[in-house]
């Protein structure tokens, strides 16, 4: 008797034991059904890169399938309309996106909400369809860079004075403009600083050369200069460098790269304002995974911006945000 109840026992340890295996099973198959696309501007670049594998390592600790989207250049709206419009009749769970251009992605985000939970990281558009939106502060972003800046034209000159130059990679971009607001208001208090041109880009970097160089040319008396994205710091910083420059004219530009933390090494930049695009994609992706939950989530969080210069990025954070894991 006590060798049969025993034996009943056993058999109904191993089947709970089989049975919780299989809703274990059931539930890993139905995390990894969720499906949240991200969206991002241009997936060749290399912040991008950053923020796509923010949002792959988010998928893979959450058991979420993270099909990674993107158009090749931030300059291809009608792509990532294209790639938006596509996501959504795929019927995600949700979707991150980071809107190319303020305008024209807002009517087409707004459609999609309707249909799908929008999360949106790094730069706005005109919709309040978001469920939630992740980003850098980018008009605090464009202070800490004024004040970086007129601190490098100090260091060098001695005075809080001169000619300076803003150099904004394409207009109309959420982001672009609310750095280029902080800036702007920044400088303001520093009376003997004056703006002398405010220049805008198509997003090569190319022309971020092509237009420093035409400012040191006309622009005798210019001390500083801020690129206010990854792409126009590499091509201001370039043609500092070629036209022996950087000595005379301070540069600030915001995000990092190898050849931005090389130019940060050697003096070509006094300063990067540096963001947090890793985690950007991993909360975008955590983010979205909660509101298709109908979990309730923050509408607004700011993801940080930090100035690192040659004085402090052999620090700690420094280190960790100049060098992100990107596989």
């Amino acid at each position: 008797m006590t060798i049969k109840n025993l034996g009943r026992r056993a058999v109904l340890g191993l089947s709970s034991i089989a049975l919780a295996a299989g809703l274990l099973g059931s539930s890993v198959a139905m995390a990894q059904d969720v499906t949240i696309p991200i969206i991002v501007k241009d997936t060749t670049s290399f912040y991008w890169q950053i923020v796509l594998a923010g949002a792959r390592q988010a998928g893979k600790d959450l058991g979420v399938n993270v099909p990674e989207l993107g158009a090749q250049a931030e300059t291809d709206i009608n792509g990532q309309i294209s790639i938006l419009e596509n996501a959504v009749s795929g019927n995600p769970a949700a979707i991150v996106i980071s809107p190319t251009e303020r305008s024209a992605l807002g009517a087409p985000i707004t459609e999609a909400a309707a249909s799908v939970p929008i999360v949106g990281i790094d730069s706005s558009a005109d919709s309040d369809a978001f469920s939630s939106f992740l980003t850098t502060d980018n008009v605090q972003g464009g202070r800490i860079a004024a004040d970086g800046l007129v601190a490098a034209i100090k260091a060098a000159t001695g005075k809080e004075e001169g000619d300076v130059a803003l150099i904004t990679s394409v207009p109309n971009a959420g982001s672009l403009e609310e750095r280029r607001q902080g800036f702007m208001e920044q400088l303001a208090a520093y009376p003997g600083i004056k703006l002398v041109a405010d220049k805008y880009a198509d997003g090569q970097a190319a022309t971020g050369l092509n237009i420093t160089t035409d400012l040191l040319t006309a622009n005798p008396n210019l001390v500083g200069i801020f690129a206010s994205n990854l792409i126009m710091a590499q091509g201001a910083g370039q043609a500092l460098a070629e036209n022996g420059a950087a000595e005379k004219v301070a540069l600030i530009g915001f995000d990092s790269d190898e050849k931005l933390v090389s130019f940060l090494k050697d003096g070509t930049i006094d300063g990067l304002v540096v963001q947090d695009p890793f985690r950007m994609g991993y909360d975008g992706i955590k983010t979205a995974l909660a509101v298709s939950k109908g979990e309730t989530v923050e509408k607004f969080v700011d993801t940080g911006a930090n100035l690192i210069t040659t004085a402090n990025m052999d620090e700690a954070r420094s280190q960790e945000l100049l060098n992100p894991k990107v596989n």
